[in-house]
């Protein structure tokens, strides 16, 4: 993990951890390893969510990207994914959202996307922290009519959406769904997205005031959304984090349709339609080991990457494979989008309902889930490291190891967005499982809180 960059982006507390001053520098080294010779005046894309900090941020981008001459687009508040593909729409050399996602408003982070629409390999990270932090390179001191100026894009989200619609093969008419805006940026896009698809749109958390995002709603706070699924009597419920690159869904009786189930549905009917590329999806190692046994019935290749949608991507990239993503509802169709895309991803499952006159609940029983148990501890993120050296910590998790047999697994990993430690076992008994995710979780926060 890098020391500005984590699994996405760079992140922390507005104003005091992710300063303007921090924002700038990033600007201005991102244009100096991206875009370098690539024109008198290289474009550059900037999108935001709904924080009150967002505004404060972009400014400051803005700034040091004119400083070193390129031009900005600004799009305003959209979707991660739609910066993603709105730089190549725009014929744009690199693209930045802001925005920390899940985490409460007070957090903010910034993404950068290539000319291509692809996150950042570490290797270009680090080279843009070694500008920032280490001043491997000066910054260019241009003047006059080197230095950039600004663009606003009114037809960003119109242009977002019509994309989005463009990748659906069968309308949502007669569906009636709620969805889960977070207060953040789905809150632009939602419902005139699904609206045209055909849906009745149920729309929740859709006022963003620049202090609400994630607050008791988003896929991270499920609970609303699943008792006013229940209470209409509606066909689902689709639930978006803060930047709208990530869902969960909910089917008609108010159960949760995690990432993994929603990959395993859009898998299985992608292989039966010949569209499945090699007949493979790509996961990652807290992929639910249920997951596994399904692919192994359906003679699906089941690949499994680091934590992280990025890295899922660098797989899926690799070997030309067509879906993947993570349990925590980022997905990624390759052949439509470049990134994770919640609303993509709704607006793909919902067809496949719609098209097969399937309920949600019927179509989730192709997978059978492993009892889970996550366990989060609170660290610095200087104690990050420790986590792999500390002999007690790594005695208590060969000790759960040894305990779990081979019907079960425990993971240890430092969160590479937030400053914590997840500890994740699966079994068969969640009461047993349950006491050991605490049991080490107790040991990592008496040697690393």
């Amino acid at each position: 993990m890098g020391r500005l960059f984590g699994t996405d982006g760079a992140r922390g507390v507005a104003n005091t951890e992710l300063t303007p001053e921090l924002a700038m520098n990033i600007g201005r080294a991102a244009a100096m390893v991206l875009i370098s010779g690539s024109s008198s005046h290289p474009r550059v894309v900037i999108g935001k969510d709904t924080r009150l900090s967002s505004d404060m941020l972009e400014g400051a981008l803005v700034a040091g990207l004119c400083s070193v001459g390129a031009n900005v687009i600004k799009l305003g508040v959209v979707p991660t994914p739609a910066v993603a593909y709105l730089l190549g729409k725009y014929n744009a050399d690199a693209g930045i959202m802001i925005s920390a996602s899940h985490n409460p408003f007070e957090f903010n982070g910034i993404k950068i996307f290539n000319s291509d629409g692809y996150k950042l390999p570490d290797e270009l990270e680090e080279r843009i922290e070694a500008i920032v932090l280490d001043g491997a390179q000066p910054y260019p001191n241009y003047s006059g009519d080197r230095l950039g100026h600004v663009m606003i894009a009114d037809t960003a989200v119109d242009d977002y959406i019509n994309h989005v619609v463009e990748t659906v093969d069968y309308r949502l008419d007669g569906m009636e769904v709620a969805f889960d805006c977070s207060n953040g940026s789905a809150s632009r896009t939602a419902e005139k997205l699904f609206t045209a698809l055909g849906a009745k749109c149920h729309m929740l958390y859709d006022k963003p005031d620049g202090i609400n995002i994630n607050d008791g709603c988003g896929s991270t706070h499920i609970d609303n959304l699943i008792s006013y699924v229940k209470k209409n009597s509606l066909d689902a419920g689709i639930a978006f984090d803060g930047d709208a690159d990530r869902c969960l869904a909910i089917d008609e009786n108010g159960n949760l349709v995690d990432g993994d189930f929603i990959i395993a549905i859009c898998a299985q009917d992608f292989k039966r339609r010949g569209k499945l590329k090699k007949d493979a999806v790509v996961g990652t190692i807290l992929t639910n080991m249920g997951f596994n046994k399904f692919c192994d019935r359906e003679g699906i290749k089941f690949v499994s990457t680091k934590v992280g949608d990025r890295y899922v991507l660098e797989a899926m990239r690799a070997e030309g494979y067509s879906i993947g993503g993570e349990q925590s509802g980022h997905v990624i169709f390759l052949d439509y989008c470049t990134t994770g895309d919640g609303q993509m991803t709704a607006a793909q499952l919902l067809s496949m309902m719609n098209r097969r006159r399937e309920r949600l609940s019927d179509m989730a029983k192709l997978m059978s889930r492993l009892p889970q148990v996550m366990e989060n501890v609170t660290v610095k993120n200087e104690s990050k490291s420790l986590l792999d050296t500390d002999g007690e910590i790594l005695n208590a998790v060969k000790n759960a190891e040894q305990a779990l047999g081979e019907s079960g697994r425990i993971l240890v990993r430092a969160s590479g967005t937030e400053p914590l430690i997840r500890v994740m076992v699966e079994g068969d008994d969640h009461e047993a499982i349950d006491k050991i995710a605490k049991d080490v979780a107790g040991v990592i926060k008496e040697r690393l809180s």
